[in-house]
């Protein structure tokens, strides 16, 4: 298991981390990236403690989604299945979990002034933080992925589904974004990553 995890983890934080699976009984099952989610826990019907993460996390996202999970299942063993999945109980046992971490031979120096903010209130996903995510995403492999956010007005994008939409105005907390083969409009989280597209040139203009 130290092997494995010495693949996903920084390197000081991989027996402390192992010591934890152990501790709390979990099945940790590094899958394959999914869109909608960096990774999940499930309590089986027989009682054991399943935890997926993607695998194409970087190492400082893969092990705060990690703790992120074990804390789910923390926050429900001590304070039972009726608690909110984010609620005060899951933020004080991931803030707890997360506390020993914080440490410079684990993140980098960029980094930790803003998990020590974040973690004074965590948020259901770090994405939601934009200085936190986009400190995180500096350290992905490069994949020609922005966040919306990023992208002037009127910009085209593409999602990962192949559709094609164009940014509009900030409403409150999210975007409208219009999809250009049906003209519906959608709303997207600042944070959401996007493929910028080249801008199409309307006829007459000249460049």
């Amino acid at each position: 298991m130290n092997d494995v995890l010495a693949k996903y983890l920084p390197e000081h934080a991989v027996l402390a981390v192992f010591n934890l699976i152990v501790e709390n009984n979990v099945h940790l099952k590094i899958v394959n990236e999914r869109h909608t989610r960096h990774g999940d826990y499930r309590k089986a019907v027989d009682g054991k403690h399943q935890i997926t993460v993607n695998s194409s996390l970087n190492k400082y996202r893969f092990m705060i989604t990690l703790i992120h999970e074990i804390a789910h299942l923390v926050a429900f063993e001590k304070h039972g299945r009726m608690i909110k999945p984010h609620g005060l109980e899951w933020k004080q046992e991931f803030r707890l979990l997360m506390l020993p971490f914080l440490r410079p031979e684990i993140f980098p120096n960029q980094l930790l002034p803003l998990l020590a903010r974040h973690f004074r209130n965590p948020s259901a996903s770090s994405d939601t933080d934009a200085s936190l995510a986009l400190a995180l995403k500096s350290f992905d492999e490069k994949d020609g992925q922005l966040f919306l956010f990023e992208l002037p007005y009127g910009s085209l994008f593409r999602i990962r589904q192949n559709r094609i939409f164009q940014k509009g105005a900030l409403r409150v907390k999210r975007y409208e974004c219009v999809e250009t083969a049906t003209g519906r409009t959608f709303l997207f989280n600042p944070n959401a990553e996007v493929e910028p597209l080249p801008q199409k040139v309307n006829r007459g203009e000249h460049i």
